[in-house]
């Protein structure tokens, strides 16, 4: 699997939380993105169906 980079912008206040809520499960900001991400797909998943790759 190749591992691809993606940059956002983010409000400063919205980025402190989430490294409030990423320290707080003992994660860094990056991978507290990639579980959210993932929780997001899965219910969307989970709701629509899979979601089938090209």
């Amino acid at each position: 699997m190749a591992i691809k980079s993606l940059s956002i912008r983010i409000e400063e206040t919205m980025l402190h939380k989430l490294h409030v809520v990423a320290d707080y499960e003992g994660r860094s900001a990056n991978s507290e993105i990639l579980v959210l991400i993932r929780d997001a797909i899965e219910q969307y998943e989970a709701k629509n169906g899979k979601i089938e790759i090209k």
